[in-house]
This record gives C-alpha cells, structure tokens and sequence, in this order.
C-alpha cells in the first residue's frame, strides 16, 4: 500500500496525484480507515503542527487541507460503506453581521481531514439559526466565528441565546478580535486561536 505516497501528496498539495492515487488504493481495495488515518490524517497534523511552529504559512495549510477535502470526497462512500462513523458533529458559522469566512472555511476543512462530520451554515448567521440547527441535529460542539471587532457583541449574544435554550452542546469561538479572556467573558467553552488550534480544542472537549 502507497500511504506514504499519499502522505507526501498531500506535504507537497499535489491535488492531482493525491486523487490519483487515492482512487488507485480504493480501486485495489486497500484499508479505508488506514487511507484515512495514515494517508489524509497524519500530514494534516503535521501540517498544523509545522503552521503553529512558524514553518509552514497560512497558503500553504490551505493549499493541504483542500487536498485533504478533495481526497475526502472520494472517500467519503466508501467510509459509509465500511459503517465509519464521524469522531462527532460540529455546527460552524459565522455570526450575523459579519461576512468572513476564509478562517471558518479553513476550519472546517481541517476538521473534516481529523474524521469529524462538518455542518457549514455559512456566514451573516443569526442566532436562531444555529439554535434550530442545534435542536434538529443534535451536534456535540457548534463553532462561532467572527473577524470584525463590530461583531463580537453578536457573537456574545449568541453564545448566551444557543446556552439559554439548555442543550447538551459545547460552544467554541475564534476570529482575529477574539481572545481566550473574551471567551471567557461571554461563557464559551473554548477558544481556538488558529485553524490547528480549533482541531486541538474540539479534540480536547470530545474526549472529556
């Protein structure tokens, strides 16, 4: 099997040869979980890790993690066929009034490359929102995101809505303007600095 193959495709953001060889292990019916795991996984982490180490730069984790979406795509059925079940469920937007979306984006594709099912309700999201979404689908973390300083009184709102309404769910927020204090301040469950930084943090608060 040609893991590492893969691993280094996606090190080196060769959308084409991942895909390539993705389809190559999946058609010589090789180990799903192992393709995940080791193929798609891994050099995401390293990824992140080499990103939080000032050795690799903000272009070029998105350059991997749409690689990872983009091979995860392909191997999504077959993960679904195997009885593969999402690590768990995370609900992310960005807050009303505010219509950025590369961190969430990146976000959300770093999570999906860790094994976790991803549910984007896009930008300029009220709060009612995410609480009819919440109570529909019963996901264990929702994640707010918000890049103007203009907003974060929406993001505050809506962290003190969605943990008004009595669910089971975690709340985790991150954006330029927001610090760990500030998460702290409006009773959020977490804060992710940055993109590999969300990934450690829902991976932190899935295994409590």
């Amino acid at each position: 099997m040609a893991v590492i193959d893969i691993y280094q495709a996606v090190m080196n953001f060769n959308e084409a040869n991942l895909l390539n060889l993705m389809q190559k292990e999946l058609d010589e019916g090789n180990d799903v979980m192992t393709l995940l795991n080791d193929g798609l996984i891994a050099p995401l982490n390293e990824v992140g890790q080499k990103f939080s180490q000032g050795e690799m730069f903000l272009p070029e984790m998105m350059m991997a993690a749409q690689c990872v979406k983009k091979a995860l795509n392909i191997l999504r059925p077959r993960l679904i066929a195997a009885g593969a079940k999402p690590k768990a469920t995370i609900v992310l937007g960005t807050v009303k009034g505010d219509l950025h979306d590369i961190g969430k984006n990146l976000v959300g594709m770093m999570l999906e490359g860790a094994g976790f099912q991803v549910i984007d309700l896009g930008v300029d999201v009220d709060p009612q929102t995410f609480i009819t979404t919440a109570k529909n689908i019963r996901p264990d973390i929702i994640g707010l995101s918000a890049l103007l300083t203009t907003t974060m009184v929406a993001m505050e709102k809506t962290v003190s809505l969605i943990k008004g309404q009595g669910l089971t769910v975690k709340i985790i927020i991150g954006g330029a303007p927001i610090t760990q204090d500030f998460a702290e301040k409006i009773g959020a469950d977490g804060y992710g600095k940055d993109a590999p930084g969300a990934v450690k943090l829902v991976q932190s608060l899935i295994s409590i």
